[in-house]
């Protein structure tokens, strides 16, 4: 019998497309043609010689997967094409057309006492929803570098002004919060708790306030940092119904009525655990052999 194919319900190829989007929402785009990045530095001192032909192997590298693609999807040919038959040469693409992030706080207002402790530059910035960039592009000779898109912006560069609440996270990475949350809440170690509902909209809230905090130029995948955060959710309101319910054990002790059944079961058991300690020791004890 043949095994059904596996489906991949999330994959973090999709959930980096939504994250971008959702970030661009957040910015001002001087055109859509500077929305992509083909490279991501630390700052426009970093936009040299080696990043340039960095940037144009990923470009050709991203061009070559999507040339295949494409031909996959379309299906009209006698033998099946290999992705190397759509190789894209790195010289060939022109230095203009370029387009590097540059991860900067240079355009967040300062907030100076935000936080007591500044450990880095974000403690005495204007608090933001995920690490500020900016996007440049260079001219035919690979110098001046030109500021085409500034996160957290609105209006132009020159006459608008930062803002943190204008733009949103797209419907579709709002539907994988949603899917991912469902499925993990179905894993063995979470589904049989009656308050995993509130489990999950625990875990929806803390998505939707750091979802997009992800950091594309220290890791590529979100999954597992959105899974992550998805468990302390979870870990966090079961501890909490945990105590919750050590105090109302506690209150019916203290009235006379029994416990719940989880109390009373622990009360056997450390009962249990003391009978055979004390039976150890008197078989251990000199004489008693």
């Amino acid at each position: 019998m043949t095994q059904p194919r596996r489906v991949n319900y999330l994959n973090n190829k999709d959930i980096l497309k939504e994250i971008h989007k959702s970030k661009l929402t957040y910015c001002y785009v001087a055109d859509d043609e500077f929305a992509n990045v083909d490279l991501i530095v630390e700052s426009v001192k970093k936009i040299n010689k080696t990043a340039i032909k960095t940037a144009r192997e990923n470009r050709a590298s991203k061009m070559q997967t999507e040339a295949y693609q494409k031909s996959i999807a379309e299906g009209d040919w006698t033998k099946k094409p290999k992705q190397k038959d759509f190789a894209v040469d790195p010289k060939s693409i022109p230095v203009e057309s370029l387009v590097f992030r540059v991860m900067t706080y240079e355009h967040i207002p300062d907030e100076i006492g935000r936080k007591k402790t500044t450990k880095t530059i974000a403690d005495t910035k204007a608090k933001v929803n995920f690490p500020p960039f900016k996007h440049y592009i260079l001219d035919s000779k690979g110098i001046n570098p030109r500021e085409v898109v500034r996160s957290h912006w609105v209006g132009g560069l020159h006459n608008g002004h930062f803002s943190v609440d204008h733009g949103k996270i797209t419907n579709e990475l709002g539907k994988m919060f949603m899917k991912l949350v469902e499925r993990y809440s179905q894993r063995g170690n979470w589904r049989g708790y009656t308050y995993v509902d509130e489990m999950r909209g625990t875990a929806l809230v803390q998505l939707a306030q750091i979802g997009l905090q992800f950091n594309e130029a220290k890791s590529q995948n979100p999954f597992a940092y959105y899974t992550a955060t998805v468990n302390n959710s979870f870990t966090r309101v079961l501890n909490l119904e945990k105590r919750n319910q050590t105090i109302r054990d506690d209150i019916l002790i203290e009235q006379g009525h029994l416990p719940s059944y989880g109390r009373q079961i622990q009360h056997e058991n450390e009962l249990k655990a003391m009978r055979e300690s004390a039976e150890s020791e008197v078989e251990s004890t000199p004489g008693n052999e």
